[in-house]
């Protein structure tokens, strides 16, 4: 039986590195969302969550890297096949940054628990972390989906990313210059802000690889934008 059907048993394979993907990114989307929560109502026990989670995360890295490998070595993929593997290597290094970061994000909690955050800047850190929410939520969607017109969405919002993240630096700013008492803490708003903007570049570049998996080219609306990160 498994003579007849190679084939598939290799679209099995893939249909399993496509699901453990896909649960990856579940559980990366878990740990940014709680890290953030915990930022507006800090939970000892979300960022134990959030600590536990970015391991189990970067364990699925690690097993989806070797199956890839293995899939590759056995099977000899080309075209597609080869560009899907490739793909989801790469994704779940993406994936892996985006926990760590969601990490760092739910240590910040720890350290501004006490303190009272200025209005304006936790009003432009909310609408950023609203738009990565989305932007990991739609690259994924884009990934798992082939969806090359998702995926060209992550461009225009990564755009409303670094804009807000201008705007929260103004803000920061000059609430260290109104009280100088307050830098100590204020300067952990800076460390999230650019937490914040390096996820949603982690998600952008997910989609740009998702756009170079479906047409083996390079996304002709992301040029002049920033290199993907390593």
């Amino acid at each position: 039986m498994e003579r007849r059907y190679p084939r598939m048993r290799f679209q099995k394979k893939l249909d399993d590195l496509k699901e453990n993907v896909d649960q990856m990114g579940q559980a990366t989307l878990k740990a940014y969302r709680e890290a953030f929560s915990t930022f507006i109502n800090y939970d000892a026990d979300l960022v134990k969550s959030v600590m536990e989670t970015n391991i189990k995360v970067h364990d699925m890295g690690y097993q989806i890297e070797h199956d890839a490998m293995s899939i590759i070595a056995a099977e000899q993929p080309v075209a597609g096949d080869l560009r899907f593997i490739e793909t989801s290597i790469k994704v779940s290094s993406h994936l892996k940054r985006i926990s760590g970061l969601a990490s760092n994000i739910a240590d910040i909690a720890r350290h501004i628990k006490d303190e009272e955050i200025p209005e304006k800047p936790l009003f432009d850190l909310q609408r950023m972390a609203d738009i990565v929410d989305g932007m990991v939520s739609k690259s994924m969607a884009a990934f798992l989906a082939k969806n090359m017109n998702v995926a060209r969405e992550l461009h225009r919002d990564d755009d409303k990313v670094d804009d807000l993240f201008d705007h929260a630096l103004k803000d920061i700013t000059k609430s260290m210059f109104q009280d100088k008492e307050s830098i100590s803490y204020l300067i952990y708003l800076l460390f999230l802000a650019r937490f914040l903007e390096r996820i949603a570049d982690r998600a952008e570049n997910i989609g740009d690889r998702t756009i170079f998996m479906i047409t083996c080219e390079k996304d002709q609306f992301a040029i002049g934008k920033k290199p993907e990160e390593e």
